[in-house]
């Protein structure tokens, strides 16, 4: 199946529940807004999505205090209908259209999938609290949205791996998207959506598929450049105040180096750009 066609269902699926997720993402837009759809693609070709997917050894682990999952965005090195099925989310007919769902005009997809691609957790993996950085690899358009499509059949709830929004910050409960197969999540960056991945407590693989939409304008006027920023989960004292000092050592650094200091590598390089 080519990229167009897996557009075409995306497309239709999203405008049959306009109105529905129309009204999720605005009843949560004053913290951070959201809105997920479930069964977006044929279970077929979910599935196959899904066994499209790397082995773990085969992507970039990323492992610190701050996370510990496997990225991939250079996806001409794997099955090819796992880059088809990222670039259906940048159709522009889908990107206006979730900027309809959303108000937001001038939605841009990234072709470069920097911080996108396909991601995959395992038993033990997680993401801490943390806000995304606030701009694409060039620092000329703000990060608005990130798209997340999960592709793991029969994932449980208990089974962790979960999306977590912090709409009233850390300080208070989280809100829970389930990673159910099949279901597309799509949530708002900006300088207060603070977000989080549940720990993985059962053996398997969460897989996703992850795109951001950018804009030459923030989604909020009070936004400023940052860099992603780590936090700890509530309680844990002594891992806060660490990824803190992280966090704010960064931006001192890009306070100086306006792209930092090396290229970030979560970036797909394709052979027509290098040349």
């Amino acid at each position: 199946m080519e990229t167009k066609a897996i557009a075409d269902i995306i497309l239709k699926r999203l405008s049959e529940e306009k109105e529905a997720i129309t009204q999720q993402y605005t009843a949560s837009k004053e913290g951070i807004g959201h809105f997920f759809v479930d069964d977006l693609l044929p279970e077929s070709l979910a599935r196959e999505i899904y066994e499209a997917f790397p082995k773990k050894d085969q992507m970039v682990r990323k492992k610190s205090l701050r996370e510990y999952k496997y990225v991939a965005a250079q996806m001409d090195q794997y099955n090819p209908l796992l880059e088809k099925a990222i670039y259906a989310f940048q159709d522009p007919r889908i990107v206006d259209l979730v900027g309809e769902i959303c108000r937001i005009e001038d939605l841009e997809p990234d072709e470069n999938l920097y911080a996108g691609g396909i991601s995959l957790m395992a038993e033990g993996n997680y993401l801490n609290p943390h806000l995304d950085n606030s701009h694409d690899k060039d620092r000329d358009r703000w990060r608005i949205l990130n798209l997340l499509y999960y592709v793991t059949p029969n994932w449980e709830d208990d089974y962790g791996g979960h999306l977590e929004v912090w709409p009233g910050g850390l300080e208070q409960p989280q809100v829970t998207l389930h990673s159910r197969y099949n279901r597309l999540a799509v949530m708002a960056t900006h300088r207060k959506s603070w977000h989080s991945v549940s720990p993985v407590v059962a053996e398997g693989e969460r897989c996703c598929v992850s795109n951001y939409y950018f804009s030459k304008t923030p989604l909020r006027e009070d936004d400023t450049f940052h860099v992603t920023s780590f936090r700890a989960r509530p309680g844990e004292k002594l891992k806060d105040f660490l990824l803190g000092t992280d966090s704010k050592l960064r931006m001192m650094i890009r306070k100086v180096f306006k792209k930092g200091i090396r290229e970030n590598p979560h970036q797909y390089k394709k052979e027509d750009q290098e040349k």
